[in-house]
């Protein structure tokens, strides 16, 4: 298989007006790239065009996955859910719901965060909480499966 690519994209106003330094969006590449994972990183102001436009453009790039931390929570910016449904053509939702259930009775906010996932062309869309913490224990919830979710994105399992 060829070396896969992702893009990580910070969606926060604070950080996009340099106010604030962005530290979820690089523990989410240092993560992915201990997987193997060739890893570019983004970041966006809160908004569905916004986001919308960013991840238009990294499918158009071809990024295997795009992970997004940052915009999933309760606050009325919050709208990465939103953009990301606009975009993708099939949702995944077993990864929004295996990230949501690692958190029971461990985080009791994260029954509150409304991440989604889905695919669009070739390249599977993710998106995480805002936090270091939740960004790097999503990425280890749902790590074992990427290789084989992106493989099968590419068709690349024989006899699968």
């Amino acid at each position: 298989m060829a070396t896969l690519r992702a893009l990580v994209l910070t969606v926060s106003d604070r950080v996009s007006r340099g106010e604030a330094e962005d530290r979820s969006g690089p523990a989410a590449a240092e993560r992915l790239e201990t997987l193997g994972i060739a890893t570019e990183l983004r970041v966006v102001s809160d908004g569905v065009s916004s986001v919308r436009d960013a991840l238009e453009e990294a499918v158009e790039e071809g990024f295997d996955l795009v992970v997004t931390t940052g915009g999933t929570g309760f606050s009325p910016r919050d709208l990465t859910p939103e953009a990301t449904s606009s975009v993708v053509e099939r949702s995944a939702p077993g990864i929004a719901e295996a990230i949501r259930s690692s958190t029971f009775g461990i985080n009791p906010y994260g029954m509150l965060s409304r991440g989604v996932a889905g695919i669009t062309g070739s390249t599977l869309i993710v998106n995480l909480p805002g936090s270091v913490g939740g960004v790097t224990e999503s990425l280890d919830v749902i790590a074992p499966a990427l290789g084989h979710a992106i493989a099968l994105l590419r068709d690349e399992t024989a006899g699968h």
